[in-house]
């Protein structure tokens, strides 16, 4: 989902899920200021869940990789509004502003109470969505920089969030790979979110683990796996999915290719194939 370019009719929509669960893995290029009209949306990221219902309006910040469900509640389906800060709009809003020194803030979800500022900007949306399931781009761009000055106006402290337009830094891999082997990234995604080109990536990747980031996480994750699986009582399809296996068939196909047997075996067959291995 990485974009880039000025504002288009993509960074102000509306999400509608009618399945009863949709998942999948996120990193949002762009920071994004979401209201929850109904159902529930959870974002797991390697170590926090973030729960949202009905009425909830908050700021994600970009790059920050998670893992985000979109599900139907209480007979009713999934709906939220969007509006995405890409950096160009961000950067030619603040340069009309004094310069003024923003520090960093460590990025992290930010909550919004109902404000008749915010419900009149949201409110304002509606009534294209209605008549077109693409806000026409010249109409996007004025409502995004409308955002921009209504989060400032109600809190200035985001200034410290969106002003901040450098990549995410250099940080300790070993550490990054640990907590976040289970998300279904390329290397060059890793490589990125860590700091580092890929080749560098690469390099660095082998100084730490001794092999390369393919065959480290094919193995950690499969470890894993067959933890909740024999140990956990959890079902193939249960985990699968979580610890970064892009469909069950390929899951069962890397397990039994490691540990001579099928996941979906019985403890008690799994005790007898372990023999014979």
């Amino acid at each position: 989902m990485e974009q880039t370019g000025a504002a288009s009719r993509s960074m102000v929509f509306v999400s509608c899920k009618r399945e009863k669960h949709y998942s999948r893995e996120v990193i949002l290029p762009w920071h994004a200021l979401v209201c929850v009209l109904s159902g529930e949306m959870r974002i797991a990221s390697a170590d926090r869940q973030f729960i949202f219902h009905a009425g909830d309006i908050v700021l994600l910040p970009r790059n920050q990789l998670g893992r985000m469900s979109k599900v139907p509640l209480n007979g009713e389906l999934f709906k939220s509004i969007s509006i995405c800060f890409p950096q160009e709009t961000l950067q030619r809003y603040y340069a009309t502003l004094p310069q003024v020194h923003a520090a960093p803030v460590p990025p992290d979800v930010k909550y919004f109470n109902r404000h008749p500022l915010l419900e009149s900007l949201l409110g304002s949306l509606m009534p294209y969505f209605e008549v077109a399931d693409d806000l026409p781009e010249e109409i996007a761009n004025i409502k995004i920089t409308e955002a921009i000055a209504v989060l400032r106006s109600i809190d200035k402290s985001v200034d410290n969030l969106l002003r901040h337009f450098e990549g995410p830094g250099k940080i300790n891999l070993a550490d990054f790979m640990e907590k976040n082997y289970m998300f279904n990234l390329t290397a060059a995604r890793f490589g990125y979110l860590t700091g580092r080109s890929l080749t560098t990536f690469k390099r660095d990747f082998k100084k730490a683990f001794g092999n390369t980031p393919e065959k480290w996480l094919t193995q950690k994750r499969l470890q894993t796996a067959h933890y909740q699986i024999v140990e956990q009582n959890r079902k193939p399809s249960e985990v699968y999915f979580e610890l970064g296996f892009e469909n069950l068939s390929h899951f069962s196909y890397a397990f039994k290719k490691q540990f001579g047997y099928n996941p979906t075996l019985s403890k008690s067959k799994r005790e007898i194939s372990e023999k014979q291995n």
